[in-house]
């Protein structure tokens, strides 16, 4: 179903992400977290692409598996990083022609080694143009696209008014709706909508949650997402606990919750869990905000 379709049958909407598993015992982890969260039924599951397009037949697989064998619609990333127009091209005919209706376009992250010297487009916009223009054979209005927003920052555009300029440039030339990076400040969330209203950027905008599950875990969201700000209330509780793994997981899992439920007061169009291809967390917070199975959310707080 086309992204438009899907945000306006229902708000606000849950959706999950997923990465590409690389082994077969990671493989058979991942099938049975979805499993494990297929009945909530998701409005989409987004399917992610390593550095430089490392995993690009991962994600391919991956996507056409999930849209075969379950009743998930999978929306792959696609990246600007590592891609010629022609590889780009190529991509949108393969899942064009494999019945995949959605596309989320970033910038994406350098390989190993900082270097991608086969990159045709400057910016995700770029990317975003390149895909608005392409004709979808079973929809007139191509695919439906989604991009990033960062409420506390992007570290590439320390300059907060720029950063947005490039936001809405995203916007203009496609994109249908927002997922933002993982964040644990909702009011850092709240200003973000706010500034894009006062940018004129009026498509939906998802909040990217990643519930905590271990303080190793914590220090590689704090690493791969710069600038991501760790409120003290978050930490003062982890401390608390010190190495009690079971008690980390917990407090990790109700302050997620705490953060959907006030997005949800807040009416939010939507939350985005970052799974980590792990169904425990996930599964709890559905349960506790109330996911039923028209893949809205029914309890608003």
């Amino acid at each position: 179903m086309h992204i438009q379709d899907i945000l306006a049958a229902s708000q606000p909407t849950f959706s999950l992400e997923f990465f590409p598993p690389r082994t077969a015992e990671s493989e058979a982890r991942l099938f049975q977290a979805i499993a494990e969260l297929e009945p909530f039924s998701p409005a989409f599951v987004s399917v992610t692409y390593g550095a430089g397009g490392t995993t690009r037949e991962l994600t391919y697989d991956l996507v056409t598996r999930l849209r075969a064998t379950t009743a998930l619609d999978p929306i792959p990333h696609l990246t600007c990083i590592g891609h010629t127009t022609e590889d780009i091209e190529a991509l949108l005919a393969r899942y064009a022609a494999a019945g995949v209706s959605n596309l989320l376009a970033l910038r994406g992250d350098l390989p190993r080694g900082g270097i991608s010297d086969c990159t045709s487009f400057a910016q995700a916009a770029d990317l975003v143009r390149a895909i608005r223009r392409f004709p979808h054979p079973q929809d007139r209005r191509g695919f439906g696209i989604g991009v990033a927003g960062f409420p506390e920052g992007h570290p590439a555009t320390p300059n907060r008014l720029k950063e947005m300029d490039h936001l809405k440039a995203k916007v203009e030339a496609g994109a249908d709706y927002i997922c933002t990076q993982l964040f644990f400040d909702n009011p850092s969330f709240h200003d973000f909508r706010e500034r894009c209203e006062l940018a004129g950027i009026r498509v939906p905008i998802l909040a990217g949650i990643m519930p905590v599950t271990t303080i190793a875990g914590l220090h590689r969201m704090a690493e791969l997402a710069a600038g991501v700000r760790i409120p003290a209330r978050l930490l003062k509780r982890l401390a608390a606990v010190g190495e009690d793994a079971s008690a980390v997981e917990q407090i990790g899992i109700e302050y997620a919750i705490e953060q959907c439920a006030d997005l949800l007061r807040q009416e939010v169009a939507g939350i985005h869990l970052y799974t980590l291809n792990q169904s425990t967390a996930a599964s709890r917070i559905l349960d506790s905000i109330g996911a039923n199975a028209t893949t809205a959310l029914t309890n608003r707080g």
